[in-house]
């Protein structure tokens, strides 16, 4: 049975190794490591892409899936929740960094499966969202450019998309701002500006065309 960590790297800003080193922080021990790079998760789905693809001919009945959150798998619903099931259904268990979650086919009980279903939607749904803001804010942005560049933009950002997500990360699990800004290099008002609006810290790095995925 092998643990298999599967990661997207869609941009410069995001980082292959953070997402292996987060893993083993969080106690997976991994066997291999299957990155694709510079692909959306939003136009390829995970079978279309080479490391992707790799994912549905090794698995195993008995081996484990760690992705860093559902989004490494795609931004796409249904995509995400029919890979999801498919894996389960070949006895593969899914395991997520961010909030530890399991999702597996071992139970048979109709409410735990419902509930369990229910999350994986959620969760696709949350993913596939996210992308759609990201895209939005990035046309605010480039259409307040063209009306005045030197006044849109304002002040650069002094964090990446990854380092967003991550402040939004660690506050969702209770860390509180003057960690967090020690923690990821930031002032103490930029974390606060993320935490009280991430629509706005989304366009904000959209202004400065620093993209995700």
């Amino acid at each position: 049975m092998a643990t298999i960590l599967y990661a997207r790297v869609s941009t410069a800003e995001q980082n292959l190794s953070h997402q292996k080193a987060q893993a083993e922080a969080a106690g997976f021990v991994i066997d291999e490591v299957l990155a694709d790079h510079g692909v959306s998760g939003v136009s390829t789905t995970l079978a279309e892409r080479p490391e992707g693809k790799r994912l549905f001919d090794m698995l195993r009945r008995g081996d484990t899936l760690v992705v860093r959150w559902v989004d490494r798998l795609g931004r796409n619903y249904q995509d995400v929740t029919d890979t999801i099931r498919h894996f389960m259904r070949k006895g593969v268990v899914i395991r997520t960094v961010i909030n530890g979650l399991t999702f597996d086919g071992a139970t048979k009980d109709p409410m735990q499966e419902a509930v369990r279903d229910a999350l994986i939607a959620f969760m696709a749904a949350t993913a596939q969202a996210q992308a759609e803001a990201t895209k939005e804010a990035q046309k605010a942005g480039i259409a307040a450019a063209r009306e005045n560049i030197a006044a849109y933009r304002g002040r650069k950002p002094s964090y990446d998309r990854d380092t967003l997500e991550r402040v939004l990360e660690r506050h969702r699990s209770g860390t509180g701002t003057p960690t967090i800004a020690k923690e990821l290099g930031l002032s103490r008002g930029a974390v606060r500006r993320i935490i009280q609006d991430p629509a706005a810290a989304l366009a904000a790095l959209a202004r400065w065309a620093v993209r995700g995925a």
